[in-house]
């Protein structure tokens, strides 16, 4: 029997789409229902490896997390991860599958929808329910003969529609019944209801609005859920990036960390358990700064060599000596690793047009790009700190290492394989580099890695700071949105259909 399904679209990026699909796979779930999510089309570069070593968007992985699930690729089967303003690097089934042109976004329909239908239906066939999300918006009538994962994908799969505006934009009233207009018959008979997110304030003063835009569109209201300040679940995209990062820490003994803000950050992910921690402050780096810093870390980029001009060009390599001269504390990881070293060498010009180009030499390495890409789990221990580590590596390039040089993880082989060494660092580990994504999720790692810094400064250390698990903070969201939505109506969706 196939599973029924749901699906949850926007008026733009960022609404809530991802946040809310998450909270209703878990609300499922709780139920006793076998729930999977499914995204046909992701774009991003914040990305996250299976079990099997493929590669699917974060928000999938966290969606995955809020079924109970392992992530795997059949969740997001089209991953597009932008390299520059007219290209990105395609992703099908979890693995490349080439570099796809601004000028043909037909490209993917007409070439893998067929991998789209194949990985929903497996889905479909193993489970009770498929909460499917929208990207961006389904009113961009000029990408409509390219659509796999709005309206193409709601009709494919049968499923209703849930129509999320963010009122923090403004508009979201123009938005909501604008949407509506552009679509067309077919179309508008899958949108059976809308919610409003991130309202402040209260909720009476919509009525007006709410009754209009029911009288427009004919659809009901679902719920406003309220702004939630501190969601702290996973984000996906760089406007994710933009909100936590700037939070504040509540302790005036804080360290403060530079993270570069290179162009096609990816996996900015990595820093966001640092923003949490109380005596932290996160400062996004888009030039030289003459405010002293107890760290500086460079992050992944998905053009590397794009990312080093910026550095270069920006004066951030100037501060990252500047750093460790003050007796801060630099590193890298995946391309920030790289970028540190001597050489970046490109002979297949698989990111770009140079052969090869002179990194930051703030380590004895040398870096060649070549395929197939590594796409892998991976963890072990931190040299320093016997601390346990656990994230993924996903990456082109081919780092050489010195055989003398003090390695920064040792990580567990892989199917029977000796244990081996990863990264490097200097300087008692004030500079340091490492493939490794996720490093600072982990609690006792990055206490002692924030310690660290914090001894360097004359303080004393902070214990290792309580805080939920994404498990729980999962149930948290549930119950959120069980609270503001009208899950009886979603139910009834659910259970009609189109």
């Amino acid at each position: 029997m196939a599973a029924r399904t749901i699906m949850i679209q926007g008026t733009a990026s960022h609404v809530g789409k991802s946040v809310l699909t998450a909270a209703l796979c878990r609300s499922f779930f709780r139920r006793g229902l076998r729930v999977a999510p499914f995204k046909a089309q992701n774009m991003s570069n914040n990305s996250f490896v299976t079990p099997d070593g493929r590669e699917i968007g974060r928000a999938q992985a966290v969606q995955a997390a809020a079924c109970r699930l392992a992530p795997r690729a059949d969740f997001n089967p089209i991953l597009i991860k932008p390299e520059s303003d007219l290209s990105a690097q395609l992703v099908v089934g979890g693995e490349v599958a080439g570099t796809l042109s601004a000028k043909d976004f037909g490209f993917v329909r007409r070439n893998y929808w067929r991998a789209v239908q194949e990985a929903f239906q497996r889905l479909s066939d193993a489970f009770d329910v498929v909460v499917l999300e929208g990207a961006g918006s389904p009113a961009e009538i000029n990408l409509r003969n390219c659509d796999v994962v709005n309206m193409q994908m709601a009709r494919y799969a049968a499923a209703p529609v849930l129509l999320v505006g963010d009122i923090e934009r403004g508009g979201v009233f123009a938005s909501l019944v604008g949407t509506w207009a552009l679509l067309d018959e077919d179309d508008r008979r899958h949108l059976k209801a809308f919610a409003i997110n991130k309202f402040r304030g209260e909720v009476s003063l919509l009525n007006d609005g709410i009754t209009r835009v029911s009288s427009e569109t004919g659809l009901s209201c679902a719920g406003v859920l309220p702004h939630w300040k501190d969601l702290d679940v996973p984000e996906e995209d760089a406007l994710g990036w933009n909100g936590w990062r700037h939070r504040t820490p509540t302790r005036t003994d804080r360290v403060v960390i530079g993270i570069a803000d290179v162009p096609g950050i990816s996996n900015f992910t990595d820093f966001e358990p640092l923003a949490g921690e109380p005596d932290v402050e996160v400062l996004p780096l888009h030039e030289f700064t003459a405010r002293p810093l107890d760290a500086m870390i460079f992050p992944g980029a998905k053009h590397t060599i794009r990312a080093l001009r910026f550095v270069c060009e920006r004066g951030l390599d100037r501060l990252a000596h500047d750093v460790l001269a003050a007796g801060g504390t630099v590193g890298g990881i995946c391309g920030g690793y790289q970028l540190l070293g001597r050489t970046i060498r490109d002979p297949r010009h698989l990111e770009s047009g140079h052969d090869s180009m002179d990194g930051l030499g703030l380590l004895p390495i040398e870096t060649t790009f070549a395929a197939p890409k590594i796409v892998e789990e991976a963890s072990g221990r931190h040299a320093a700190s016997g601390c346990i580590v656990a994230g993924y590596q996903v990456r082109m390039g081919r780092t050489l290492v010195p055989s003398e040089a003090q390695p920064f993880l040792e990580l567990k082989g892989t199917h029977g394989t000796e244990h081996r060494s990863e990264g490097m660092c200097l300087h008692g580990g004030r500079l340091f580099g490492t493939y490794l994504h996720g490093l600072f999720d982990g609690a006792p790692f990055r206490r002692w890695w924030v310690n660290s810094l914090r001894a360097s400064k004359g303080w004393i250390g902070l214990p290792e700071t309580q805080t939920l698990s994404l498990d729980a903070r999962l149930d948290r969201l549930a119950d959120f949105v069980d609270r503001h939505l009208d899950m009886c109506m979603i139910d009834r969706l659910l259970e009609e259909g189109v």
